[in-house]
């Protein structure tokens, strides 16, 4: 099985470690275009001594640790960008399930827009401010995308500030602090839920063979509370299962009216020419 992954992030990498552990998987492409950095260290499993250097290649060597078998193929690149689009649509046409750990929304539409097109399942986990709790998201063919998960959650794309990063390691230096989102263990449990769930696109019934992604049932987007926060989660530990129906006026992945062509279109240009001449 071909697993397609988008980014190795403290997240990323956690899910990574588990789905790769598999033996159906035996092969990895992974797009990511970050270079490991110090304010990663504290929640990631790489070690100190690798700062400076590209995830993506330490990703590699980290699982090829685990698994030597496995055919490992790194993408260095923004998803995002328009000159390598077809290249991560042969990607896509080339996998059997996708994982996406990416932290931002423009690349979370740009991955299901790569794999819908290619009707490949996928998964999407995502740990919320503070380490509060999570998401995981399974999408399937056919049904909802991640354009009707974002509408029914009512998201909005939040441009990101200009300017580096912040340094976590400097809270005096010019760039300023910005406190960590979540803990390691935080992390952990959410990447441990989603790796679950992409193993479980493999082969929900538990079966030998791959079984029909459509015959997974339970949820669309799962919402785990790990702490209490007044007005948010009243309890921690508890689950709620989201069953988000395709939107039919989604913007994304909704049906859109065919543009004529030939005669239609004759018969579509003169009739508005009609009407425009009779006012």
């Amino acid at each position: 099985m071909h697993l397609l992954q988008l980014g190795a992030g403290s997240g990323g990498i956690a899910v990574l470690d588990l789905v790769a552990r598999d033996p159906r998987i035996t092969h990895i492409t992974l797009i990511e275009p970050d270079v490991y950095q110090p304010h990663n260290v504290y929640r990631h499993l790489f070690p100190p001594s690798a700062v400076g250097q590209l995830k993506a290649e330490l990703a590699r060597q980290w699982v090829e640790t685990l698994r030597p078998d496995i055919h490992f193929h790194t993408l260095i690149a923004d998803i995002t960008a328009p000159q390598r689009q077809a290249e991560f649509a042969r990607c896509a046409a080339a996998c059997d399930v996708g994982v996406c750990a990416a932290d931002n929304e423009a690349a979370k539409f740009a991955f299901d827009a790569l794999l819908r097109a290619a009707g490949k399942p996928w998964t999407l986990g995502e740990v919320l401010s503070g380490g509060i709790g999570g998401w995981v998201h399974r999408f399937l063919p056919q049904a909802a995308c991640y354009g009707c998960v974002a509408s029914y959650l009512q998201r909005e794309v939040v441009e990101q500030p200009a300017g580096p990063p912040p340094d976590y390691n400097q809270p005096q230096a010019a760039i300023t602090e910005t406190t960590i989102p979540a803990s390691k263990a935080a992390i952990a449990v959410i990447a441990s839920l989603h790796a679950v769930a992409t193993l479980e696109l493999l082969d929900p019934a538990g079966e030998s063979e791959p079984a029909c992604p459509e015959a997974v049932p339970g949820f669309t987007s799962l919402l785990v509370s790990l702490r209490v926060v007044p007005g948010v989660f009243e309890v921690p530990y508890r689950t709620h299962r989201l069953v988000i129906p395709r939107s039919a006026d989604c913007l994304t992945c909704g049906p859109t009216a065919a543009l004529p062509t030939g005669d239609a279109l004759d018969a579509a240009v003169d009739d508005a020419l009609a009407r425009l001449g009779s006012r």
